[in-house]
């Protein structure tokens, strides 16, 4: 599927398809801390009031932990266990803010970050937002629990499977599959059931790509029945667990009338990576309809194969800005460095925004100096593209693009401090300092994508090999 940035957004079903299935956790988890610590404070507010606070701690009572805390004067030195306590009661209380406080106590500036903390930390920034009177916000905290799949989230996953926002609903489901939850969710079953169709193709994914084979009965009766895109999801279902002749009515889907089913067979075929249908993903950068071609050029991008250079070439050259972008960003994702020329002469289209996804492409191909054309970008007078900006610099861990990054996190817009803030978890260089500052964001939306880049930078560093 269509893999353009964010400010690029297709009309209609398929479109909305796209922002829910998207290859792109979590309230009352918290990691146990221990509660005791060596080198307390010489100047203690006296050991019964911890032992107090304690107590109150085991007994679950975690608002008054924090009473005991806030009756402290602010010039009182305390120990350690103490301050752990109150933060962890504000973890447990679902106050993010305020443990993030606590922590900077806990572990200064000038000293290297506790995991142990600060994951369960930015954790709770997601986890205390999820069920948020406003809509935009419990999505934007289901989007990045998609995206980072967190398997101990279960319960909050699932509980999301319940929310009234289809978006968020949808978001639930791909989260449940990428955290390796599907074959033993028993909610995400019934969201096959669901009243949306994006919330059953969603589960309809996830449960196919756990290879749940007892989906079969219903995904046949689906395809049977339905006549629209979620029939091609169901096709695509079929085929991921083992009825190879699905194959073809996926194929044939891209010849009908109506565009979203073509787009919807596109981007499954993008998805399933068969040699055999290389032939259909090109003639689709053809089609009559700019949405389609866009699907296409993003299928090939998933494609992954050099294959795909032929006719993205040819869709660098569309009439709408649009289909140039996503193919300028599926050419940087096939990783082929002779595309390079192709690329360069993009960045002097007219289009900002095509300029903008050159960029991406040349940085995902190892080309740094295109970091110079991110700066320009970054201070351009439309703070969509200063977004789009922030939003090439994932591709890069180059010094200077954190150097930009840096100061889009403190532009006057939402926007560029959005996609500044997200860019940050996927680079590879030391950034933590600048996402824990992001934790005090005036903006709720900014504050839950520096808490999801916390988490994936923690990840990463975890997974990372360790030198010898």
């Amino acid at each position: 599927m269509v893999r353009g940035r964010e400010s690029l957004t297709v009309k209609g079903f398929g479109g909305r398809v796209l922002q829910l299935l998207l290859p792109l956790t979590l309230g009352s988890i918290i990691i146990t801390l221990p509660l005791s610590e060596a080198g307390t404070s010489k100047a203690q507010p006296g050991s019964a009031l911890e032992r107090e606070a304690t107590e109150f701690f085991n007994r679950a009572e975690y608002g008054q932990v924090l009473k005991l805390w806030q009756s402290l004067p602010p010039e009182t030195a305390t120990s350690k266990p103490f301050i752990r306590l109150a933060f962890q009661s504000s973890l447990k209380l679902g106050r993010p803010e305020e443990a993030l406080t606590l922590y900077q106590r806990l572990v200064p500036i000038d000293q290297p970050d506790d995991p142990a903390l600060l994951r369960p930390l930015s954790l709770s920034f997601l986890t205390s937002h999820v069920r948020d009177s406003q809509e935009y916000v419990r999505i934007a905290a289901y989007t990045i629990l998609a995206e980072l799949g967190l398997p101990e989230t279960q319960a909050v996953l699932e509980d999301g499977l319940l929310d009234a926002s289809v978006l968020v609903r949808a978001r639930s489901a791909d989260a449940i599959g990428k955290a390796g939850l599907a074959g033993k969710s028993g909610p995400l079953r019934r969201a096959l059931n669901d009243a949306m169709p994006a919330v059953r193709i969603a589960a309809m994914n996830a449960l196919s790509e756990a290879h749940v084979t007892d989906i079969m009965p219903y995904l046949i009766e689906v395809a049977r029945v339905d006549d629209g895109p979620e029939a091609v999801f169901a096709y695509a279902a079929l085929y991921r667990l083992g009825k190879q002749d699905m194959l073809t009515d996926i194929t044939g889907a891209v010849t009908l009338p109506d565009p979203e089913i073509r787009m919807a067979a596109l981007g499954a075929l993008g998805r399933l990576k068969r040699p055999s249908s290389l032939s259909v993903l090109s003639q689709g950068v053809y089609d009559p309809e700019p949405s389609v071609r866009a699907f296409a050029a993003g299928a090939l991008g998933d494609y992954g194969q050099a294959g795909g250079v032929a006719p993205l070439t040819h869709a660098l050259g569309d009439e709408s800005a649009h289909v140039r972008a996503v193919a300028a960003t599926s050419l940087g994702r096939l990783g082929i460095r002779d595309n390079l020329p192709l690329l360069r002469v993009l960045t002097r289209d007219a289009n900002m925004q095509v300029r903008a996804s050159a960029v991406e492409g040349l940085l995902r191909l190892g080309d740094t100096s295109a970091v110079l054309l991110a700066a320009d970008l970054a201070k351009h007078a439309d703070p969509s593209i200063r977004a789009a900006a922030a939003h090439t610099l994932a591709a890069t861990s180059d010094k200077q693009g954190v150097a930009i990054l840096q100061t889009l996190l403190q532009d006057q817009q939402p926007q560029p401090r959005l996609l500044a803030a997200k860019a940050l978890g996927k680079i590879g260089a030391p950034v933590m300092p600048l996402l824990k500052k992001t934790l005090r964001d005036s903006d709720l939306s900014i504050r839950l994508a520096a808490a999801g880049s916390l988490l994936q930078q923690l990840r990463r560093s975890a997974t990372a090999p360790r030198s010898r």
